[in-house]
């Protein structure tokens, strides 16, 4: 059944869902010191939709860039959220979390406001001159498992705080999959600062270009 055209953009099929993931979001927060299991699924299912949201704007060609911030909001805000409970049920790690933190709030927001200033149709656009990690990175599945295996270790993290959950030969699920997944929540953090360096770079050539055109206008206004 076609959905009929038109142009609320706050009711097309992929924000809606990311209003849910909100929703979600916020129903894990709540019971995120005292119930682990709605809180679990509620966060986890929160982060799932991350790519149901970005498969219904293809399918019904609701792209928008309020959509692209709504995603990235709820993605930062909603990680963010679960890092702080991890600062407070790993206090000795607080600092970690805290940089971690840090790291993707800046790193993306910076990658993302620099993507509008070049006039990038997507922060995800990527081009033959780009940042060969950039380009690696933002390939569909590589995006897809890297979000979804940075999110299971923190979860993992969370869930451990709990339970040691089911076992296999006396050993932990939980902990393998943290032990499995640390080295990727620690390479995408890397990535993220990448992030920030080609944001950086690309600012700075919008700076230079603007400050060049500037000093041409007032040379051309003299020589009149």
């Amino acid at each position: 059944m076609a959905i009929p055209e038109h142009d609320n953009i706050f009711l097309f099929v992929p924000n809606l869902i990311g209003y849910a993931r909100i929703v979600l979001a916020l129903i894990a927060f709540w019971f995120m010191s005292t119930n682990y299991v709605i809180s679990g699924w509620c966060y986890a299912t929160s982060a799932l939709l991350d790519a149901v949201d970005g498969h219904a704007a293809r399918t019904f060609n609701q792209s928008t860039r309020f959509g692209a911030m709504l995603d990235q909001l709820t993605d930062r805000c909603g990680t963010m959220g679960l890092l702080v409970t991890l600062s407070y049920f790993y206090p000795n790690y607080m600092f970690w979390f805290q940089l971690s933190m840090a790291i993707d709030v800046a790193c993306h927001w910076l990658y993302m406001q620099t993507s509008v200033v070049v006039g990038k149709s997507s922060h995800k656009a990527t081009d033959l001159n780009e940042n060969i990690i950039m380009r690696i990175y933002y390939q569909k599945d590589v995006l897809t498992f890297m979000c979804c295996v940075n999110e299971m270790f923190y979860i993992c993290l969370y869930l451990l705080h709990f339970t040691a959950g089911p076992l296999i030969l006396g050993f932990s699920v939980f902990k393998l999959l943290a032990y499995l997944t640390a080295p990727f929540a620690l390479l995408k953090s890397l990535i993220s600062c990448v992030h920030a360096y080609v944001a950086s770079q690309d600012l700075a050539a919008v700076d230079k270009r603007e400050r060049q055109e500037k000093r041409a206008k007032e040379a051309s206004k003299r020589s009149e």
